[in-house]
């Protein structure tokens, strides 16, 4: 059994994805009931294709924003605007607005359709562990568990109890932030931001009637802030920034006051305790990629500690999700650092740098194409990882190399029907390969990872005589042309072969 901790985004994709996967799993949160705060807004693709691999996307996209824009004002003057999607074919989904709520209930809806309860009012209080199990010590009582994973936020007592560094340091001074229901002129469709030497202002759109998130630069003067206190300053700040006198039906959903910190742990596993989510990274929410990180993670666990505990394959997998999902977390925290810096700079130098050569920058076709695919998370790639191109060195004719994210390819499943390739993961591996020879490299693959874990996707793409096996995550697995080199990768790759590194 597993024990998650957290039933925030990231555990609660966790506990979906090793439900999916047959896994006994109990998730426990302090929390009296769910959160209805919206906190986390944005869902980049990736995000969406791990919530559609899990069955939990149906209808969320009908219910969200959908961003068209991204607008920036710099002293009150236009100078970018970001088309989303611009020029980026990779790119095929939508980025979202919604609440971190919504994603959660969404998750929350899939999780019982598999049959499992979250454990609302549960305190996870310590945690002992030997070589067989772990003893996880709630304030009403003691689990034992074969392996707990803590997704229980950036003051993690599991990562406490675990004894995991969390070094790093605050970013920028605090801001104010706040959901409001407003009658504001601005597009329903384009998230603005207004870049001024006395601070910052940004508009988001969220799904509902004239409802709005506004965040703006708190002042650091030490004064108590009360919800008054931000409702008066992002007031305020519409009326400097955006040039518009706030109307008078004004009403605070929500408000909250926060203070950006760039914080990575120094590993994601001690044994049997692993992190996820923001128990292993915290860093500025600019950009949208804190929830997206943290699914990314639970997917990549899901399935490893899936054939752990199933028994397919040996512990040392569990080490591959720090070496492929910590670079991926060290990047975010850099990049969003550098952007956050830039976007409240209070030094005349790097203002001037970013308004004169970053801004215009950023106009360029090329550079808004790179940059949208860099935010989608659709370039994530783990080939350097202990699971990439070491094994596996063919090219398969669409320049991709082991580790890299594969296309949601058109194929045509055993029975004949058509289907689409990330349809058919989930918690499966899916082979893709001409039809002659998929039931080979299908049995394969099915005699090491279960019979119901591996499914036969026939490709559709004429002579190409290339086999993929495409990893629940939707990364190359392995690519070659012969059964034994798949069978010597899987023994490898599971560990049996002792050939992890």
């Amino acid at each position: 059994m597993v024990v998650v901790v957290g039933a925030g985004p990231t555990g609660l994709a966790l506990a979906c994805g090793l439900a999916l996967a047959g896994v006994s799993v109990r998730i426990v949160d302090k929390a009296e009931r769910p959160s209805t705060a919206s906190r986390a807004l944005g869902i980049q693709p990736r995000g969406s294709e791990v919530l559609d691999r899990l069955g939990a996307l149906e209808g969320l996209p009908e219910r969200s924003v959908r961003v068209a824009e991204f607008v920036t004002h710099v002293n009150g003057k236009c100078l970018m605007r970001l088309k989303v999607g611009a020029h980026a074919a990779l790119v095929d989904r939508p980025v979202l607005v919604n609440s971190q709520a919504e994603v959660e209930a969404q998750l929350l809806r899939r999780l019982r359709a598999v049959g499992v309860e979250v454990e609302w009012g549960r305190e996870f209080i310590d945690a002992d562990q030997d070589a067989e199990s772990v003893t996880v010590q709630l304030d009403d009582g003691a689990v034992r568990a074969r392996w707990l994973v803590g997704c229980d936020g950036a003051h993690s007592r599991v990562r406490g109890s675990a004894g995991i560094g969390f070094p790093g340091a605050p970013v920028v001074d605090g801001f104010f932030l706040a959901d409001v229901r407003a009658s504001l002129p601005f597009p329903r469709d384009v998230v603005s931001a207004w870049l001024h030497r006395k601070g910052m202002l940004g508009v988001f759109p969220l799904p509902g009637d004239c409802v709005w998130r506004l965040v703006a630069s708190a002042p650091a003067d030490g004064e108590d802030i009360g919800s008054d206190r931000v409702s008066r300053a992002l007031r305020l700040a519409v009326q400097e920034h955006a040039g518009i006198q706030p109307p008078e039906r004004w009403t605070d959903l929500w408000t909250s006051t926060f203070r950006i910190q760039r914080r990575l742990a120094t590993r994601y596993r001690s044994r049997r305790v692993l992190l996820a989510g923001d128990a292993a990274h915290v860093h500025s929410p600019f950009g949208g990629q804190g929830m997206n990180t943290g699914l990314g993670d639970a997917e990549n666990l899901a399935w490893k500690l899936a054939l752990v505990a199933s028994g397919r394959a040996h512990s040392r997998l569990l080490d591959t999700y720090e070496s492929e999902r910590r670079p991926v977390a060290r990047e975010v925290v850099a990049s969003t650092s550098g952007v956050t810096r830039l976007a409240v700079a209070d030094n005349m130098v790097v203002r001037a740098v970013r308004d004169r050569a970053l801004v215009p920058l950023l106009r360029l076709p090329t550079a808004q194409r790179l940059l949208w695919e860099k935010s989608s998370q659709l370039r994530i790639s783990y080939r350097n990882g202990p699971l990439g191109d070491r094994w596996s060195r063919l090219g398969i004719g669409v320049g991709l190399r082991a580790g890299d994210r594969v296309p949601d390819l058109t194929c045509l499943r055993e029975d004949g029907s058509r289907t689409r390739l990330h349809g058919e993961l989930g918690h499966r591996w899916a082979i893709v390969a001409p039809a002659a020879v998929a039931p080979t490299f299908a049995a394969i693959a099915r005699r090491h990872l279960g019979a119901d874990t591996a499914v036969a996707a026939v490709s559709e793409t004429g002579g190409r005589r290339t086999v993929m096996l495409v990893r629940p995550d939707a990364h190359l697995g392995w690519a070659g042309t012969t059964p034994a080199a798949l069978d010597h990768w899987l023994t490898h790759a599971l560990g049996s072969g002792g050939g992890l590194r």
